[in-house]
């Protein structure tokens, strides 16, 4: 089934601007494959190490999802969980995805109530259906000599 998903920059030390990113993505798609959809969406470079938890806010982690499968290695729990595994969420924790743990990026991700669709033909999935603001600078501004 196809899910439509808010995906939401709420913090990172050089984000200047709302950053809100609409996509439609298969429920089978794994964590790993978010990970790269959310790279793609804000056009960041993928050189840092990241990680999906669940929390009430983006400041409070009540569920790590790599601990959940036995410490296998993030990639390995990441690429082997499929979204629709981790919902529904425990009541009151919504999803987070924290990327490069020095520039600290998180982004809220938000599964949509829109009821979920079959795959239309001919349609390329996952695919941003919406955006809202521009992309951060991941380094922020470039330095002035």
């Amino acid at each position: 089934m196809i899910w439509t998903m808010r995906i939401e920059c709420v913090w990172g030390w050089y984000l200047e601007e709302e950053c809100i990113r609409v996509i439609e993505i298969d429920s089978k798609a794994s964590l790993y494959d978010l990970h790269e959809v959310i790279q793609d969406t804000v056009e960041f470079d993928r050189d840092h190490p990241f990680e999906f938890y669940a929390g009430r806010n983006w400041k409070n982690r009540k569920l790590l999802f790599d601990e959940w499968f036995d410490r296998q290695g993030s990639l390995n729990v990441y690429a082997s969980m499929s979204i629709e595994q981790i919902y529904p969420l425990p009541k009151g924790l919504r999803l987070f995805y924290h990327f490069d743990f020095g520039d600290n990026w998180y982004f809220d991700i938000r599964k949509s109530r829109k009821k979920p669709t079959e795959p239309q033909a001919g349609i390329k999935y996952p695919r941003v259906v919406d955006k809202i603001g521009p992309n951060p600078r991941q380094y922020g501004q470039p330095s002035e000599e």
